[in-house]
């Protein structure tokens, strides 16, 4: 449980950080590495996200607060839809195609994680 602590105080950093990011700059301004930064903080922000939302779940429907090394790789793959939209955005190719492909991408790796370990 220490380390769900762990990363949730990870995430709200990155959620002040990337507040602070979207007020002071933009894109052309902070160049590549800033637009890399700007997606590992959106991907930090959504794995707290993803591990607050399970715990929930955990403890509501299980009755446990117990994590496993799984649930973390679980959260983790589930934590890159968001970056997965913000792509397919910055493409222009947001429909029903291209939402449906990455709802089969992530239920694929979400069953490998569920097999391989």
């Amino acid at each position: 449980m220490k380390h769900n602590h762990i990363a949730i105080v990870t995430s709200i950093v990155g959620l002040a950080a990337l507040f602070s990011m979207l007020s002071f700059t933009s894109p052309t301004e902070i160049g590549p590495l800033g637009v890399l930064l700007f997606f590992t903080t959106v991907y930090v922000v959504s794995f707290g996200l993803t591990l607050l939302a399970l715990g929930l779940f955990y403890k509501l429907a299980f009755k446990k607060s117990v994590f496993r090394g799984k649930d973390y790789l679980y959260a983790a793959v589930f934590a890159f839809i968001p970056i997965m939209f913000l792509m397919a955005r910055s493409f222009g190719a947001i429909n029903l195609w291209t939402s449906s492909l990455i709802i089969l991408f992530v239920f694929l790796a979400e069953f490998l994680v569920a097999k391989r370990i």
